[in-house]
């Protein structure tokens, strides 16, 4: 999946939480969110506006990020409530980094058919 695929899927499937998500769409959407952010931080910081476009973009893009992060969850055959093994300190946020990089399961699983192959 290429960037632009990533991101019309992320807002495509804004606030779909079924099915699955590769590898490359999770985190071809991670890099344009944290572009997003430092963009809109700087414009904010030279426009005096701090953090008003900053939080407007963090608004429009927490939901399609959670979306897209519990089905990169499902991609692994993890239930996305595992998402709040982050909150436990260092090795939470480890550990979903490990899970994140890793290969999705192949084939379908029980969140779906594998996004690779269809």
């Amino acid at each position: 999946m290429s960037f632009g695929e990533a991101i019309g899927s992320g807002f495509g499937k804004y606030a779909v939480f079924n099915g699955r998500s590769s590898r490359s769409e999770y985190w071809w959407w991670t890099l344009f969110a944290i572009i997003g952010y430092v963009v809109f931080a700087v414009v904010d910081s030279i426009i005096g506006t701090y953090p008003l476009l900053y939080l407007l973009w963090a608004l429009a893009t927490f939901l399609p990020g959670l979306a897209v992060t519990v089905r990169r969850l499902h991609d692994i055959d993890k239930s996305g409530w595992w998402i709040l093994f982050g909150f436990v300190p260092l090795i939470g946020a480890i550990m979903l980094i490990i899970w994140y990089v890793g290969r999705g399961t192949d084939g379908s699983n029980r969140f779906g058919e594998d996004p690779l192959q269809a």
